[in-house]
């Protein structure tokens, strides 16, 4: 093991210097023990999660996103509530036990509305229910949560309350995403957050902060991506978060966090395809996210451009996966795959 490593006890100044580690020998040894960290934490099981993006609409102005409500350019659409029901019933034939509903902050995805959306889902498949809406109010949450929702994503972006603000000008009041996840929580969700790394502005001090605040909030899920700019958007023409940098991300993350489920994200595979998704897996990740979002409307929902999805589609990438995580001395997880339970 690398000096100076120590999994969840890991000081601030290692995760910096890992951060800025750029021998290649050192990180495999950074990676190597991250993936020994994940097989006795987590098992070998890689959890797949349905992702259903039900809404493109956003009232946001986020500098960096392509549903931004000032993106003139951007398609908008909002799934019915059957639509949304019979992507939940492909996931679950296609052997998935979660459905990710996700969309922008859409004030037309109301409270009763999602309730419905979601209690239909629960009665008519045994998928758990995961929902990453956005800032809602806690009626909402309480609401979904009695509705049958099991999981709710709210991804906190960046510790630095300056950066946070300057890139998502605040719509009115200050919202604090870290109370909010505890107050999650308390609802008897499972919480997932995470930060976007590669953001305009941001310092290795800052995104070495961001990882101390995810371990401190002893997350279920942790999902971190690159920044991709979207020619759309006032940071279009910035560069972009590296794969480079992924890697060692998702590596701390797991170190950090041992028994909480981590992605392989799409943003990933947008930049580096399969095989990037792959050295993710090695690095800690243990989840993979299939978009079931119809196709129809999936290239509307454009946060940044060329969005990696299976050009076969959904179901076809899932019975793709076994033989892929077979190579690799992987397999696929059964059932909704709820954190922390024993391997």
């Amino acid at each position: 093991m690398p000096k100076g490593l120590s999994f969840s006890e890991m000081p601030f100044e290692s995760v910096r210097h890992w951060l800025l580690e750029r021998d290649p020998g050192r990180l495999e040894a950074l990676f190597a023990a991250a993936d020994v960290c994940r097989r006795n934490n987590v098992g070998e099981a890689v959890h797949l999660r349905g992702l259903v993006e039900i809404s493109s609409h956003c009232r946001r102005m986020c500098l960096y996103c392509g549903l931004r409500s000032g993106n003139r350019h951007a398609s908008r659409y909002r799934l019915s509530a059957d639509e949304a029901l019979d992507c939940a019933k492909r996931i679950e034939a296609a052997g998935v036990g979660t459905a990710v509903l996700q969309a922008g902050e859409d004030g037309g995805l109301t409270r009763g509305f999602i309730s419905d959306m979601v209690r239909s889902i629960k009665q008519h498949t045994r998928c758990a229910v995961t929902l990453s809406l956005g800032e809602r109010d806690d009626g909402d949450y309480l609401a979904w949560k009695q509705a049958g929702a099991d999981r709710y994503l709210l991804r906190f972006e960046t510790s630095d309350r300056a950066l946070y603000d300057r890139l998502h000008p605040p719509r009115g009041e200050r919202y604090d995403r870290v109370a909010a996840l505890q107050r999650l929580r308390a609802m008897g969700y499972e919480i997932g957050s995470g930060v976007m790394f590669g953001l305009p502005g941001q310092t290795v001090e800052t995104l070495a902060a961001d990882l101390m605040l995810i371990a401190k909030l002893d997350l279920d899920m942790i999902g971190c991506g690159p920044f991709i700019p979207h020619p759309n958007t006032p940071l279009g023409q910035h560069e972009g978060g590296t794969l480079d940098l992924a890697y060692i991300v998702i590596a701390l993350c797991r170190l950090l966090a041992p028994r909480a489920h981590i992605p392989a994200t799409t943003a990933i595979a947008t930049l580096g395809g399969e095989s990037a998704r792959a050295k993710a897996l090695s690095c800690g990740a243990n989840v993979i996210m299939p978009n079931f979002t119809p196709a129809m409307y999936r290239e509307q929902y454009e946060i940044y451009p060329d969005k990696a999805c299976p050009e076969e589609g959904a179901e076809r990438f899932c019975e793709g996966l076994h033989k892929r995580l077979a190579q690799l001395g992987r397999t696929v997880g059964v059932g909704p795959g709820k954190t922390n339970t024993a391997v």
